[in-house]
């Protein structure tokens, strides 16, 4: 069971990564075709469907800022973060590598960036993965975001994040999302940024949620 967990983690991220940021690529190399709400509607609706597909075997964590955060809310074991975190990041990094071969002509392959500047950017990724956060952990079942509540109202948050906040940020809230194109790119500029805030954000909203269900 714990294999397929796993796996799991792995194939759900790699669809993340390869159809949200694929989304991305393709808009750019075929002028526009795709839009930006429609980059939106691919991001929310891929969560969504692997929520459903594997919310039941490892939980669709699919973000190993949800992982962590899932850990520090007492819901799932420290030994399995870093195995999830490391199934998580190589099906992110297969992904980009994925769209790589595809779409060599890209320069960035989706990868997050600041539109303007750096703290405004980390501000609002702190802010957006709060939110998301706190959407899963009162949705979720213990550590897994299984049901139809549970994909439609993380699904639909990822994206109304992504349709208000992605010109300004790229609405990440991921790290494996972010990390994963700017690897294989070779451009880590302000990857940092898309790292640590992801972190910040939802361990703040862990503590917003340990107080709020405290008697």
């Amino acid at each position: 069971m714990i294999k397929q967990q796993y796996a799991a983690e792995f194939i759900g991220t790699f669809a993340l990564v390869f159809c949200g940021t694929g989304a991305m690529v393709i808009n750019d190399l075929y002028q526009g075709v795709i839009g930006h709400f429609g980059i939106s509607f691919t991001f929310g609706a891929i969560v969504m469907a692997m929520i459903y597909t594997f919310g039941d075997i490892s939980g669709a964590h699919i973000n190993p800022a949800v992982t962590f955060s899932f850990w520090l809310s007492g819901k799932f074991k420290g030994q399995m973060i870093l195995p999830y975190v490391l199934s998580q990041t190589l099906g992110a990094i297969m992904a980009s590598l994925a769209l790589l071969l595809l779409f060599p002509a890209h320069q960035d392959l989706g990868m997050t960036k600041p539109a303007t500047g750096v703290f405004q950017t980390f501000i609002l990724e702190i802010i957006l993965s709060y939110i998301l956060m706190l959407t899963i952990i009162h949705v979720a079942s213990g550590s897994k975001e299984k049901g139809i509540m549970a994909g439609m109202a993380i699904g639909l948050v990822v994206l109304l994040e992504a349709t208000f906040a992605g010109p300004v940020s790229g609405a990440s809230m991921n790290p494996a999302r972010s990390l994963a194109p700017a690897l294989v790119s070779g451009n880590l500029q302000h990857l940092w940024v898309y790292l640590l805030a992801p972190l910040t954000g939802m361990t703040l909203s862990i503590v917003t949620w340990r107080l709020i269900k405290t008697p």
